[in-house]
């Protein structure tokens, strides 16, 4: 289960920062392959569950072969992607999967429901987390626990979006952490 509020982490000064925080998970986005193994490991020193955006490592092919190393290598604990395919794999080798699903147009919302009924991720995260109705929606429609992120700027974000159907909150906010 994830607490409520996981720092989304975007460069090293906020990972460093967020080891010293109180919370069991980290997501680490937009990180370099070469850096990896190393900034995991020293996470996992820290007692950080580690989840990973897999689309957005640098220099990561995310194929049947990226996906293997991060989690026989890396050792991740969670991979977070807006492949399904990416997400099954995840669930395959038992590793937790979060779709992450951009909620851009009815269009769009149909489509990415549709894949997650399918896969049925571990998490959904919902992007923007800030819209209360399309998250009670996804609620309802999928029964999957969802993640809250995108534009969640203050306390306030933070509680709607929980309080409207989201398990979690995802934020690159420091003062939310």
């Amino acid at each position: 289960m994830l607490k409520n509020v996981i720092p989304a982490v975007r460069n090293m000064k906020d990972f460093e920062y967020a080891l010293g925080k109180d919370h069991e998970t980290i997501i680490l986005l937009e990180t370099r392959l070469s850096q990896i193994e190393s900034v995991v490991r020293y996470a996992k020193q820290h007692n950080k569950k580690v989840f990973m955006h897999a689309d957005l490592i640098q220099g990561l092919k995310v194929d049947e072969y990226g996906l293997e190393y991060l989690i026989h290598n890396v050792k991740v604990d969670g991979i977070i992607s807006t492949k399904s395919s990416v997400i099954a794999f995840a669930k395959k080798y038992n590793v937790m999967g979060i779709q992450r699903l951009f909620a851009l147009d009815s269009h769009a919302l149909d489509h990415n429901l549709n894949a997650c009924k399918k896969i049925q991720p571990d998490y959904i995260e919902v992007l923007p987390g800030i819209i209360p109705d399309i998250l009670k929606e996804i609620s309802e429609e999928t029964g999957i626990p969802l993640i809250a992120g995108g534009l969640i700027r203050t306390k306030e974000d933070v509680e709607n979006s929980l309080n409207n159907g989201a398990t979690a909150v995802t934020t690159s906010d420091r003062n939310l952490w």
